[in-house]
């Protein structure tokens, strides 16, 4: 599979303003595709959305488009990259045999959080949810709410993961990069990303990253799907084996990986 986004020729220029055409019009029936519009398809309410994987839309028609919206490669990947993560969180949980201090620092609304944290005794598990976007914090705080999830047991704040502040209520026991770094570009900026983060960690934590090996709609998306920042959005493929390459040389020791099911994504854990 491709791992680079393939330049377009005039044929295919042509053809990806007809699909940016297509979409910007029919394509909005579907929620999923105006939420896409609105948010970003990268960003963490588009992904709550995935998570949650009920179509809706205008009309039946537009329900249909949802469905075949939702029902793509790589958000069925996501579904199960989100599956693989929280069996890991679990297992690393249970490994620790006490309470646990979870920092995510791209989460999002952190639907999965709440389910990693229902999942365990209560007090168990404490996490605190960073993301950029206000609108996905706020809807990650109106749906603790709603389970009756205080702030004894997940926080949300704004914080920028390439830039992380250590948290104010101690260094946390499990870091979670899930769904950034495929985002970027640079890998410099992905290794020091690594070496910061390792600075937070408590004695003897973990950091549990993801990394996008392929995708078959690599150019599809980069293409005619814009990002959270209005530019189209643009992604990287890489090996397993370079990005856990990166997770030692930021001072790593024990460096591991799993597949999901669908085939496009790694969950690693990198203990400290």
């Amino acid at each position: 599979m491709t791992s680079h986004v393939t330049r377009p020729g005039p044929l295919g220029r042509v053809k990806w303003a007809s699909m940016r055409a297509l979409l910007k019009s029919a394509g909005r029936l579907s929620k999923g595709v105006r939420i896409g519009y609105r948010y970003g398809f990268d960003s963490g309410t588009m992904l709550d959305y995935v998570y949650v994987d009920k179509a809706h839309g205008a009309a039946g028609i537009g329900v249909l488009i949802d469905r075949v919206f939702l029902n793509a490669v790589g958000w069925r990947a996501i579904r199960a990259r989100r599956a693989l993560l929280l069996a890991t969180l679990d297992e690393e949980i249970h490994r620790r045999g006490r309470n646990v201090f979870v920092l995510d620092v791209a989460g999002g609304p952190g639907r999965y959080l709440q389910q990693l944290i229902a999942g365990h005794p209560e007090g168990r598990v404490r996490v605190e949810c960073r993301d950029l976007s206000e609108a996905g914090l706020r809807q990650g705080e109106l749906l603790a709410q709603a389970k009756g999830l205080g702030a004894d047991a997940i926080t949300y704040e704004v914080g920028d993961a390439l830039d992380p502040k250590p948290p104010s209520s101690g260094a946390p026991d499990v870091i979670v990069v899930s769904g950034l770094y495929e985002l970027l570009l640079d890998e410099e900026v992905i290794r020091a990303s690594m070496e910061r983060l390792r600075g937070l960690l408590a004695p003897g934590g973990t950091m549990v990253f993801t990394t996008q090996t392929r995708h078959p709609q690599l150019d599809f998306i980069a293409h005619v799907l814009p990002n959270r920042e209005g530019k189209l959005w643009e992604m990287e493929c890489r090996s397993v084996e370079r990005a856990e390459e990166w997770a030692r040389a930021a001072g790593f020791g024990e460096v591991e990986s799993a597949m999901e099911t669908v085939g496009l994504f790694a969950v690693t854990t990198a203990k400290g």
